[in-house]
């Protein structure tokens, strides 16, 4: 047992014994180190724990069992996606011929993944309605990079360079303002209409000869679809300006709507949240980008070409001169490619329509059981996901947002996404997923209904929450700030890392 507590075991470097394991297995020769040059050689042997293998084996298992992780658990983490990931798809990526293959082979030694990368952006690009799809990007936020890169290529390629502002509503992903920052755009801020779409007025006015672009998630960080869309995209192309679909709540709409049909020029699609890859922790992801007829010449290259005897090769260099070039070594990360491919060949087109229709009906049915527990801003049907607030109860008993989210862990749930989308006050972004059970939405509406009775009854059983978890309550803004990423020994009764 450790200053932290009986469920986080001692580290290896306490459980250490000098002379402990390694005995068993055969000595180097007398003079192995002789044969090493001499400038090449420690001062001093490498401070390592020394402990037996069965010590070593249980200490990282105990500690993995720790972990909460979405093959033990419900993670109703809105805008993320976390759905439980078929083990067929990890099969599939560890085929030897995928894992194995050198990310430098020519392309005769590398036909079987050059054909499963062109048979997925085929896929990719009839799900999005696009013309062509790259599979470069590694997650969601370079697929944003690459699709303004490819805006910024387009309007430089027609001599339009006063066009330099973005439009994001202000319930998009924050990264979409941070892409369009990154590639030299001006970010202008249109606000939410009463009904959580955009404002139409606003971004209206918003538009003129300066607009580049507009950014829109839809659905919405708020769980809503733009109703409006049409109005919308018809108001930016006759602006003169392109629209980007952040497509990183496609698990809503596979099958339903198809982006590019609908008018958008970009769009970039999260294979690792959608086509279930398991992620979180940054990575792995990859964030593939389709686009329409206007921005075709300027996809990232190599791209993968299917030639007339029905080989497959990479894009020589210079083959597109109007291309905006590599945003990625090699091909993108292909491991999260096979799963994606392997998901999407598994369901076919019906069955990921019916992903979409489940995921917004586990939502909806969420969301209904929740109503007179949290606020929810929002009555109007919800997509994949919906916000709710614990603005009401904050007012009530000071209960807030954070110490809802505490307390469900000690209900044995992961909370969802907290304080998110920014424009709703003490926001809850959950969003169920298509795989989990009708039992399990139950269980985790019963543990927010217990939750808010003891906001009421005992308000301090959730200021101090949680209470059955490894650790206590951390500060979690010295942790941000001031982050211990060292091992230090113990010092009497001082925490296992004292400065």
């Amino acid at each position: 047992m450790t200053a932290a507590g009986d469920r986080l075991r001692p580290t290896l470097f306490e459980r250490s014994r000098p002379g402990r394991g390694g005995d068993k297995v055969p000595h180097p020769p007398k003079d192995a180190l002789a044969r090493i040059p001499a400038d090449q050689l420690r001062a001093e042997g490498p401070n390592l724990p020394e402990l037996d293998e069965p010590e070593l084996t249980r200490h990282y298992v105990n500690l993995s069992q720790l972990n909460y992780a979405v093959d033990t658990g419900f993670y109703p983490l809105g805008s993320c996606t976390m759905k439980f990931n078929p083990k067929v798809n990890e099969w599939a990526a560890r085929l030897n011929g995928f894992a194995a293959l050198h990310p430098l082979a020519p392309d005769e030694l590398a036909q079987g993944t050059l054909q499963l990368l062109w048979e997925l952006e085929q896929a990719l690009a009839e799900i999005g309605g696009m013309q062509a799809v790259t599979l470069q990007p590694a997650a969601g936020a370079q697929g944003e990079l690459t699709g303004i890169l490819m805006i910024r290529a387009y309007h430089r390629s027609r001599g339009d360079l006063a066009r330099q502002d973005v439009l994001v509503p202000d319930s998009s992903h924050g990264t979409n303002p941070a892409t369009a920052s990154m590639a030299g755009f001006r970010t202008v801020t249109i606000p939410s209409a009463p009904d959580g779409g955009v404002d139409l007025a606003a971004f209206r006015a918003a538009l003129g000869p300066t607009t580049a672009a507009v950014m829109i998630t839809n659905p919405s960080t708020l769980g809503l679809f733009e109703s409006r869309i049409g109005e919308l995209l018809e108001a930016v192309h006759a602006a003169g300006a392109l629209a980007y679909m952040d497509g990183a709540n496609l698990n809503a709409i596979m099958g339903r709507f198809k982006p590019g049909a609908a008018g958008f020029d970009v769009m970039h699609i999260n294979v690792h949240k959608t086509f279930s890859t398991p992620h979180g922790g940054g990575g792995p992801g990859a964030g593939p980008v389709g686009v329409g007829e206007k921005l075709l010449p300027f996809l990232p290259e190599p791209r993968v070409l299917r030639q007339p005897d029905g080989r497959f090769r990479l894009e020589r260099p210079g083959e597109r001169t109007d291309s905006i070039g590599r945003v990625r070594a090699f091909v993108g990360n292909t491991g999260v490619l096979v799963r994606a491919y392997a998901y999407i060949s598994t369901h076919g087109g019906t069955g990921l329509c019916q992903v979409s229709d489940d995921a917004v009906l586990a939502a909806n049915y969420l969301k209904a059981r929740l109503a007179g527990v949290l606020d929810i801003p929002f009555q109007r049907p919800c997509m994949h996901e919906f916000v709710a607030s614990a603005a009401g109860l904050k007012a009530e008993t000071g209960i807030r947002t954070l110490d809802v989210a505490k307390r469900l862990i000690d209900y044995g749930f992961h909370p969802p996404t907290i304080y998110f989308p920014l424009n709703v006050q003490e926001a809850l972004l959950i969003e169920p997923t298509e795989t989990e059970s009708v039992e399990t939405l139950d269980a985790f509406a019963d543990a927010l209904r217990a939750i808010v009775a003891e906001a009421h009854a005992d308000p301090e059983t959730l200021h101090s929450a949680p209470h059955n978890s490894p650790v206590r309550r951390l500060d979690e803004t010295a942790a941000a700030r001031q982050p211990n990423l060292r091992w230090r020994g113990m010092t009497g009764d001082q925490s296992p890392c004292p400065d």
